[in-house]
């Protein structure tokens, strides 16, 4: 009998232990989600894979678990069960995120609490969204121009250029001003790949040594070796 509580004992810490092993956890909520599907998901070169996944059946809490070895964007998709998706990119870390969101406005209404590189990736889609407010508001203005038949409708090139210039050059900014952070490199690739070789060396150039070696700072590499490559 004594045998027995000792084995038991050790199968009772073994299962604690086996618990504390995750290197992620993403807790969540979706207000007025009664059945449906969440998915934890990584995307590897073009193809999305999932790492965790819950079946949502009355509790619209949810909890989920991946490995993560360093700090990248990972993807909660949601799926309602009524063919229609949503899906909420965020830059995760190891530790606990959480993300509590609505069934009717899942992308918008997400608000995310985690890693400091999220935080970080925040403050740039914060600038973000104005440049593309500004956008909306010159395609509009562009549309009544042409309404009215009015010639500066042919000024939208112009515009939308010095714009997306503007917005080339914050981002540009914005990864060499924060060269301790993995968001610096993913933002390279993922926001200006297509900018001048010269600009994104000057991003590489600015990384401390740790963030050179990580996943975004090694493809932030890469793509500077194909670009001269050409």
């Amino acid at each position: 009998m004594k045998h027995f509580f000792v084995v038991l004992i050790a199968i009772l810490f073994m299962s604690c232990g086996n618990e504390q092993q995750h290197d992620f956890t993403l807790k969540g909520h979706v207000k007025g989600l009664k059945k449906g599907s969440v998915y934890l998901q990584k995307q590897q070169d073009s193809i999305m894979i999932t790492l965790d996944s819950l079946e949502i059946n009355g509790d619209s809490n949810f909890e989920l678990h991946s490995e993560l070895a360093e700090p990248e964007i990972l993807f909660l998709k949601l799926n309602k069960n009524d063919n229609d998706e949503g899906t909420v990119v965020f830059f995760a870390d190891k530790g606990v995120t959480e993300i509590n969101s609505t069934l009717k406005n899942f992308n918008f209404d997400a608000k995310i609490k985690g890693s400091k590189q999220h935080d970080i990736l925040e403050e740039y889609l914060e600038v973000m969204s104005k440049f593309n407010d500004e956008n909306l508001e010159l395609i509009q203005s562009t549309l009544e121009a042409q309404k009215a038949n009015d010639t500066t409708a042919n000024s939208f090139d112009t515009e939308y250029n010095k714009l997306l210039k503007r917005k080339y050059l914050y981002t540009i900014n914005f990864a060499v001003n924060h060269p301790d952070s993995e968001v610096a490199p993913y933002l390279a690739i993922s926001e200006v790949p297509n900018t001048s070789i010269t600009f994104l060396q000057q991003i590489y150039d600015a990384l401390n040594s740790d963030i050179k070696s990580s996943k975004y700072g090694v493809k932030l590499s890469e793509l500077i070796e194909e670009r001269h490559q050409e």
